[in-house]
C-alpha cells in the first residue's frame, strides 16, 4: 500500500511538472528530459510512469475531462434550475482555470492539438454537448430565450478559450516576477502589491444578461 501511495504521489508530481513545462514551452518544444529535470527525476524513472510525451499530454487531457464532469455533476443536481446550472458551470470552470495549471495546460493542449486526445476523451466535444443540453433544458424549463442551443454552446466555449488565454498571461507575468526575485526584492514587492487576477464572473454576468434578452427585441444586423 505504501508503495502504491508513493507511486501515486510521484505520478501527481510528474503531471504537475509536465503541465508547467507545457505551459511555458508548448507541446512541440517540451521533452521528457525537461519534465524530469524539473522535479529532479531521471528520465528512466519518468518512463516508468509515462512512456512518451504524448502519454503525458493525454493524461492531462483525460484529467481535464474528469474535472469538467465532476464540476458539471456538482452543479447539476436534481431539482436545480437549468439556467442557473449553465451559468454556475461555466463560471466555476473558468475560475478553476485561474488557479489550476494542470487544467490550463490540458485545455490548451486540447485546443491546439486535438489529435492528442483519444476519441473517448474529447473534452471540448463533451463540454459542447453538455452546454448544448443545458441550454435546451433552460429553454424548456427556465424561460431561457430561443437561441440556437449549439450556437450558444459554441459562444460559451469561445469565451472560455479567451479566458484561458487571460489566465495564461496572468500566470506568465507571475512567473516572470518570481524569476527576478533576487533583484533587491523588487519583484516580490510588485507581486505582493499587484491586484489578484480578476474573476471572469462579471464578464459572464454581462454575457448571460445579453443572452437572456428576447431575440425578437434584438436589432437586426445591418
Amino acid at each position: 500500500m505504501a508503495k502504491q501511495e508513493r507511486a501515486r504521489r510521484t505520478r501527481e508530481k510528474v503531471l504537475t511538472a509536465a503541465a508547467e513545462v507545457f505551459a511555458v514551452r508548448g507541446y512541440a518544444s517540451t521533452t521528457l528530459n525537461t519534465v524530469a529535470e524539473r522535479i529532479a527525476m531521471t528520465k528512466g524513472a519518468l518512463y516508468g510512469h509515462f512512456p512518451s510525451k504524448r502519454s503525458l499530454a493525454r493524461a492531462l487531457i483525460d484529467e481535464s475531462r474528469h474535472t469538467w464532469t465532476s464540476l458539471h455533476a456538482a452543479y447539476d443536481v436534481p431539482g436545480a434550475d437549468a439556467a442557473e446550472v449553465l451559468q454556475g458551470v461555466v463560471v466555476g470552470f473558468t475560475d478553476r482555470l485561474r488557479s489550476d495549471v494542470r487544467l490550463r495546460a490540458a485545455l490548451r493542449l486540447a485546443v491546439d492539438h486535438p489529435d492528442l486526445a483519444p476519441a473517448h476523451c474529447d473534452v471540448l466535444a463533451e463540454m459542447h454537448d453538455a452546454l448544448t443540453d443545458l441550454v435546451r433544458r433552460a429553454q424548456r424549463d427556465s424561460g431561457f430565450p430561443d437561441h440556437c442551443p449549439p450556437m450558444v454552446a459554441e459562444l460559451l466555449l469561445t469565451v472560455i478559450r479567451g479566458l484561458l488565454t487571460t489566465a495564461e498571461r496572468t500566470a506568465d507575468n507571475t512567473t516572470t516576477d518570481n524569476s527576478t526575485a533576487d533583484c533587491g526584492g523588487l519583484a516580490n514587492t510588485v507581486a505582493a502589491n499587484s491586484p489578484a487576477p480578476r474573476s471572469g464572473e462579471p464578464l459572464w454576468r454581462l454575457l448571460f444578461t445579453a443572452l437572456s434578452a428576447d431575440p425578437a427585441s434584438t436589432p437586426a444586423l445591418p
